[in-house]
C-alpha cells in the first residue's frame, strides 16, 4: 500500500450553466468565459485555489497558455495585486505538467510527466506536504473524478448556457458526496464555489 502523507488534491475549473468548460468553437472558445475572469469575486477565488498548494499540476495545453501568459504578469507592478501573487505562486511552485509529447520541461522547477494522472497523483500524494492543485486542466481533472481521487472542487459557474464544448462531469463517474463550503455570488450573476468531498 502507498503511503499517504494527507495531502489534499484540489481542482479548479470555470463553468457555463450547461456544464461546459469551452464553448462550441471548440477548446479555445472561451468567449462565454471572458466577461466573468477579471471580476472581483473571480479574483479572489483565484486566490483562494493556490493558498494552500504546494504543487501545480498541469496538462500540456494549458501549461503551455499559463507559463506563456502568467510569468510576464508576476513583474507588472500594474497589474491587480491578486493576479500578482497568482502569478507569483505559479512561476516560483513545484510544476509537474502530464504529456505524451514533451519529452523536457521549457519553464523553471517543472518536470515532464507521460503517466496516468491517477498515478502521478498518488505518488504525489506519498511525498511532500500542501495541497496538489490541478489547475484548471480539465483533460487530468476528468480521470481523477473517475478515480474518486479528488478532495475539494473550486467551481466558477458562470451565467451562460454554451450550447455546445466538453463537459466536465461525463456519464459514467462513481457516484460521490460533496459539502459546499464557500460560496460567493458576483454582480454579473457568477458564483465561486467550493465544494470538498464527503469520505
Amino acid at each position: 500500500m502507498t503511503h499517504s502523507t494527507g495531502r489534499r488534491v484540489t481542482a479548479n475549473l470555470s463553468l457555463t450553466l450547461d456544464g461546459r468548460y469551452h464553448g462550441p468553437g471548440g477548446p479555445g472558445d472561451f468567449a462565454a468565459f471572458v466577461p466573468y475572469v477579471t471580476t472581483e469575486v473571480a479574483r479572489d477565488h483565484m486566490n483562494r485555489i493556490w493558498e494552500d498548494a504546494t504543487t501545480a499540476l498541469l496538462g500540456r495545453i494549458n501549461a503551455e497558455g499559463f507559463m506563456g501568459y502568467w510569468p510576464p504578469v508576476a513583474e507588472d507592478e500594474n497589474a491587480d495585486p491578486r493576479d500578482r501573487g497568482y502569478a507569483k505562486w505559479l512561476v516560483d511552485t513545484e510544476k509537474v505538467v502530464l504529456s505524451t509529447t514533451l519529452t523536457e520541461a521549457p519553464w523553471e522547477r517543472t518536470r515532464v510527466v507521460n503517466a496516468p494522472a491517477a498515478e502521478v497523483v498518488t505518488g504525489l500524494k506519498a511525498t511532500g506536504e500542501g495541497d496538489i492543485l490541478v489547475n484548471s486542466s480539465a483533460s487530468v481533472i476528468k480521470p481523477l473524478l473517475s478515480a474518486d481521487l479528488l478532495d475539494r472542487l473550486y467551481l466558477m459557474i458562470l451565467p451562460e448556457i454554451a450550447g455546445g464544448g466538453w463537459r466536465l462531469f461525463d456519464d459514467g463517474l462513481p457516484a460521490t458526496k460533496w459539502t459546499l463550503t464557500h460560496q460567493r455570488t458576483g454582480e454579473l450573476g457568477e458564483i465561486a464555489m467550493v465544494y470538498d468531498r464527503v469520505r
